[in-house]
């Protein structure tokens, strides 16, 4: 994992007198006799003084401030998380819009679901970049509802009903803090080899998710529409000549800066309706329990409970190429739990407001590379707006006419940053030896498999279709089988054997 060192000032030179002066005097305490002083400065041998300031010199300087603790101007803060907003607006949006047209609710209810998503989504980023108490990582996170949690809380509530699929939510978010010391304690075997084919995992489905946004879902009315992929593929471009022209904060913002720019074509092509941004009030506040008390069941929850476990494996990946993303260097033993109860407290606040369960998103991390921005502060200022979003009616009606297929290609850029910094880490995990290209190879193959063919588990029953089809658990489950199976259990028969052998030969 790369790490940023700062020389320290006048390193590798010899000291003045005066600086050693200096330092002698900041290290005598203050309330020292004048004389006592003098006279253990006569009997000190003339080598020996010279070498005391150059140990105190090397301890003196305070350490510098790691570029994720920085604090950069409110402006410009301000501007760097408004750009993670409008990249990463359209997940709680589309996420709500198809739980309300699954589910069927009435136009008010998914109003005040849209509003807590972005409230939740705001507050669990806060949680995740600040990091107060033991809860959050301290890194530059953003947190959304949507993927596997949601397609499961629809799975749960078709069957069961929303109150029911509201507990389960709430459930697994306590089930989250009872297992974590155990899975603390397995993280171990999660090393590179295994985290960075999870991690290439995770950027192939993210950018398949951007590419449906820009052509929408084979089959359907309207797929790999000339003026979409138009739009699509021009947001790119425009994102890459900002890119290209651009230096300093201009360049840092070049992703936002391509995505407004492809809305203002999509404008002038007559793909926007501003009809409905013009519509309702002014103000929308969440509204607590909207279906109801929650209604508590076990078996209703279980489906959810055993993603549980593969979303923690997915929060040990995204913690990790974070920090690798910011170059900072972690302790996966402390640090990857408070990524897990940022998720558990914001999912436990979320079920009570009728969310699906809240997850760490890994997909601000392309953000963070790309504009090379690695301040936690402006995920949390990202927060700030995500909140005030999901009070501002009008704001949310006005973020949600910006075509998907402008937002899809600026995502698949971004969320194609994902998978190289997967490759990256795969290429420091040793694939020289024949068995971890075996291990990646093996997982790659059946993690990508739901993702490059959907529906290749149609004929299994529902509970397992739906753990099957998230390509991540399942990739990061065989990886971190095979891992344990070649790296660990076999390499102890074989020392096993070794010793029996000797010993017979001995006899």
């Amino acid at each position: 994992m790369s790490r940023h060192h700062q020389p320290a000032p006048g390193a590798g030179q010899p000291p003045t007198p005066e600086s050693a002066t200096r330092d002698t005097e900041q290290v005598a305490p203050k309330d020292a006799p004048h004389d006592t002083a003098q006279v253990a400065a006569q009997n000190t041998p003339h080598d020996t003084a010279q070498n005391a300031p150059q140990v105190v010199a090397h301890d003196a300087p305070p350490t510098a401030v790691h570029p994720v603790d920085e604090s950069r101007p409110v402006g410009r803060i301000i501007l760097f998380g408004i750009q993670h907003v409008l990249v990463m607006a359209a997940t709680p949006i589309s996420a709500i819009f198809l739980m309300s047209a699954t589910l069927r609710l009435d136009a008010g209810l998914t109003v005040n679901l849209l509003s807590a998503a972005f409230v939740l989504s705001g507050v669990g980023s806060l949680i995740q970049s600040l990091g107060p108490w033991k809860f959050g990582p301290r890194l530059p996170f953003v947190m959304l509802p949507g993927g596997a949690p949601l397609i499961l809380f629809i799975a749960i509530a078709e069957q069961h009903g929303l109150r029911t699929a509201t507990g389960a939510v709430i459930l697994t978010a306590a089930f989250y803090f009872v297992v974590l010391p155990v899975f603390s304690r397995l993280l171990r075997f999660f090393p590179a080899l295994v985290i960075g084919t999870m991690i290439v995992i995770v950027g192939v489905n993210l950018v398949k998710v951007g590419a449906v946004l820009v052509t929408g879902r084979p089959g359907e009315p309207g797929f790999a529409d000339p003026t979409n992929l138009g739009l699509g593929m021009a947001t790119i471009g425009f994102t890459v000549v900002f890119y290209l022209l651009f230096t300093g904060i201009l360049r840092q913002l070049a992703v936002m800066l391509g995505l407004v720019a492809g809305t203002v074509l999509a404008g002038l092509l007559g793909s926007i309706d501003l009809g409905s941004a013009a519509e309702g009030g002014l103000v929308s506040v969440p509204e607590l329990m909207p279906f109801g008390s929650p209604q508590f069941s076990l078996v209703a929850a279980l489906p959810l409970m055993l993603y549980s476990l593969a979303s923690m494996a997915e929060a040990t990946g995204q913690t990790v190429i974070n920090a690798e993303a910011v170059g900072k260097e972690i302790d996966t033993r402390t640090d990857v739990p408070k990524t897990v109860r940022g998720d558990a407290l914001t999912s436990l606040f979320g079920g009570f407001f009728g969310l699906p369960l809240m997850v760490t998103s890994g997909e601000n991390i392309g953000i963070v590379r790309v504009t090379g921005v690695r301040s936690r502060y402006v995920t949390a200022a990202a927060g700030v707006v995500l909140v005030v979003i999901g009070f501002l009616a009008p704001v949310t009606r006005a973020i949600s006419v910006v075509p998907s297929a402008v937002v899809g290609g600026t995502a698949m850029v971004v969320f194609a940053v994902i998978t190289v910094l997967g490759v990256q880490m795969l290429g420091r995990s040793d694939l020289d030896r024949h068995t971890s290209t075996f291990i990646c190879a093996v997982a790659l193959a059946l993690g990508l498999l739901p993702i490059l063919i959907p529906g290749v588990y149609a004929g299994f029953p529902p509970n397992i279709r739906i753990l099957l089809e998230s390509g991540v658990a399942v990739g990061a489950f065989v990886a971190a089988v095979l891992n344990i199976l070649f790296h660990h259990v076999r390499p102890r028969i074989a020392a096993r054997l070794t010793t029996t052998s000797r010993t017979e030969s001995d006899r």
